[in-house]
């Protein structure tokens, strides 16, 4: 459970931000934005089940619960999200990702039938941005595409960071659309990996990888960090499709890929 409240003008510039992370972790946790008025907390807390660690561990529920929640400000603002982001963010690095995506996924350029959502975030010393394009129609909400701008420092090897930017972005699908242990009467129901539902073929949709070589900063993680703006950017996505602000993971309804025959 994460709790957050925040303040902002009315032009879109942040004033107070209050984050309250419950039990999953403290990875990610601290906010990239600029505002001068904040308390970010982790509360550890007893589970009444086991539980393990997760690929980029509490980055992911804590991006997801911040990246929502500033599409939210933005909303209540009347402000664009990526103007928004970008005006409350001092790094630079940060903004060079952010407008990358954007750029790549065309922000801006309205298609009927679709809609755009969009989230940054810093894990690892790493700086990424997701975004992605939805079809709504009213019997169906599915991906189009998804694109992650990502930098983290120095390139070795351009092709094995792709790699892994892509292999994360179809993990990070199974997360945020359907992956989740189901319980009756005590009794967990999907136990084994025949019932367990993960990412497969036919639920990738079209991936783009925008990469920003930095040679002058020292390379730094990308095996976990591009999971962690997936999930925001689509629920964001689905609001700018459908109006509705979804709070909780995986999103119910939505699909990665058309319906196949």
């Amino acid at each position: 459970m994460i709790d957050v409240r925040s303040g902002a003008s009315r032009q879109g510039s942040l004033l107070a931000w209050d984050f309250r992370n419950i039990n999953s972790g403290s990875a990610g946790i601290t906010c990239p934005y600029d505002i001068p008025d904040r308390r970010i907390e982790f509360q550890p807390a007893e589970s009444p089940l086991p539980q393990g660690s997760y690929r980029a561990l509490a980055a992911t529920a804590n991006t997801f619960a911040r990246e929502s929640h500033i599409d939210e400000i933005a909303v209540a603002c009347g402000t664009d999200p990526v103007e928004l982001r970008t005006r409350n963010l001092g790094d630079d690095r940060l903004v060079a990702v952010l407008s990358a995506a954007a750029d790549r996924a065309g922000w801006g350029k309205k298609t009927s039938g679709t809609a755009v959502g969009i989230a940054c975030g810093i894990e690892k010393e790493a700086r990424v941005a997701t975004c992605v394009r939805m079809r709504a129609t009213p019997d169906e909400r599915r991906i189009e595409r998804i694109v992650t701008a990502f930098e983290c420092g120095a390139i070795v090897d351009p092709d094995n960071l792709a790699n892994q930017i892509e292999g994360a972005t179809v993990m990070s699908l199974g997360g945020a659309l359907f992956e989740a242990i189901h319980f009756e009467s005590g009794r967990i129901l999907n136990a084994s990996m025949t019932d367990y539902r993960v990412p497969r073929f036919r639920d990738v949709p079209p991936i783009e990888v925008v990469l920003i070589d930095r040679p002058d900063l020292p390379s730094v993680g990308a095996g976990e960090t591009p999971l962690i703006a997936v999930a925001p950017a689509i629920a964001n996505a689905i609001f700018a499709a459908t109006g509705a602000r979804l709070r909780s993971l995986p999103l119910d309804g939505i699909r990665a890929t058309p319906e196949q025959p």
